[in-house]
């Protein structure tokens, strides 16, 4: 394979050439995961392509069931994937409609032909549900889909309302891995992002759940908050520790337009946010805590404080893991395709009774979709390894040594291994180094 062809000028590419990569190697990260282009299905193909993909055994390697909820009682300030308000009516009217949809699935050849290593709900907030309505999710996913005997059966939520009561219900319907969107500590972070609880509450809650020492606890942190100086983050990472959690992830606040906490901001309501160079100081401190704290490092923003944590789900996501996607606005990927499903939930509801796939949009894989998905996992775990890219790693070695010059990578004989301002700035090198080779393979196919 010849090597990649790009623009070495190019600072959106390759970065600027500067002495202080970390915070300034480009301008702001983009998104929250690497992207990459997608052929899209005809609308009109798509209950059949997703019938002939779903009626096929397809590959035994990395399985996961994702199942989304997608309600939350409040929207936080900084969030782009809130859909509806929690209430019991619209829960119950959607949880029989995913009940539905969970046995329909369940019963396809794919499904069934492989065990799957790792389930994950997520929303919104799962935790929204009812005790007898996680139960009873636990006990379906348990009863109708192949599983591992080491299944990680992950249910996402915040600890607000979380009571002793559902965290047992959960726990007696199969779940066995609990992660809690916590993002600060503070009480006054946390008031001008709209969480619902003081930070105290949120740390007896946690220390409560981890007392049971039934399942592994996890929580996330969000950097940049508003109020949230460097001496309140410094507090944050010291509250994990304190915690006694099984393990945190640290993500950046995004600069995502059009959200509440933006309107906040120019109503002269909220003080901004936290620039890229201060979020990449309150990185640059997180890792640092870490290490210091001797905690395991599973990704370049997840992290273990002992050996429960395994983060299965997260991990094979990343990778050429297939998906199983149920519930609206659940995304997921199968023999070939990927496929996003409606996220209107009368459109959802509607689907699953005319007896539909509830997809709003089908792609079907490019050729380029295996490099691109061992590159999302690689810059992920902070390495790429040559043995695991074949001829790739050394097509992108132009660029990787561009990356070196800009203090963004080291290169060694087997590995590309991410510096600090590298690790910060992982999703902006994989989305580049996925771009470089879509705009390779184009300008083959072109001159084929």
């Amino acid at each position: 394979m010849k090597p990649v062809i790009f623009d070495s000028t190019d600072e959106l590419i390759v970065g600027k050439d500067t002495p202080d990569p970390l915070r300034f190697a480009f301008a702001a990260k983009r998104g929250a995961h690497a992207g990459g282009a997608m052929k899209p299905v005809n609308p009109t193909l798509t209950q059949s392509v997703l019938s002939g993909a779903l009626s096929l055994s397809g590959e035994a390697s990395g399985r996961c069931l994702y199942i989304h909820i997608p309600f939350c009682r409040v929207r936080c300030t900084y969030c782009n994937f809130f859909q509806y308000a929690s209430s019991e009516k619209l829960i119950a009217d959607y949880f029989q409609a995913l009940v539905t949809e969970i046995k329909r699935k369940s019963a396809l050849k794919w499904t069934q032909s492989y065990p799957f290593q790792a389930v994950y709900v997520g929303g919104g907030t799962p935790t929204d549900l009812n005790a007898a309505q996680l139960k009873q999710l636990g006990e379906l996913i348990r009863q109708y889909f192949p599983l591992t005997p080491d299944c990680e059966i992950t249910l996402e939520g915040r600890v607000n309302r979380f009571n002793e009561s559902k965290f047992e219900a959960a726990l007696e319907g199969g779940f066995n891995r609990f992660s809690f969107g916590v993002q600060s500590f503070d009480s006054k972070v946390r008031r001008s992002a709209k969480r619902l609880d003081d930070g105290e509450v949120v740390m007896n809650t946690l220390q409560k759940l981890v007392r049971y020492n039934a399942a592994p606890i996890v929580i996330d942190l969000l950097y940049g908050l508003p109020h949230q100086t460097l001496d309140v983050w410094q507090k944050d990472l010291e509250a994990y520790i304190e915690s006694g959690v099984d393990g945190v992830d640290l993500y950046q606040l995004l600069e995502l337009q059009n959200l509440p906490m933006a309107r906040l901001v120019e109503q002269g309501k909220l003080p901004n946010p936290a620039d890229t160079a201060t979020k990449a100081t309150m990185y640059e401190m997180g890792v640092a805590f870490m290490a210091k704290h001797h905690q395991r490092r599973l990704s370049v923003n997840h992290w273990a404080s002992g050996n429960r944590e395994r983060s299965i789900y997260n991990s094979l996501a990343k990778t050429n893991a297939q998906v199983l996607p149920i519930g609206a606005g659940a995304g997921g990927n199968f023999n070939g395709i990927s496929t996003m499903q409606h996220r209107e939930m009368d459109a959802y509801i509607k689907a699953i009774e005319a007896d539909e796939f509830p997809s709003a949009m089908v792609f079907q894989s490019t050729s380029s979709e295996s490099i691109q998905s061992d590159l999302k996992a690689s810059f992920d775990r902070g390495v790429l390894l040559k043995h695991e890219l074949g001829e790739w790693f050394e097509a992108l070695m132009p660029l990787f040594t561009v990356w070196q010059k800009r203090g963004l990578v080291n290169i060694t004989p087997f590995a590309v291994e991410l510096t600090l301002a590298g690790q910060f700035w992982s999703v902006t090198l994989a989305t580049n180094a996925i771009q470089v080779i879509q705009n390779q393979t184009q300008a083959m196919l072109k001159s084929a």
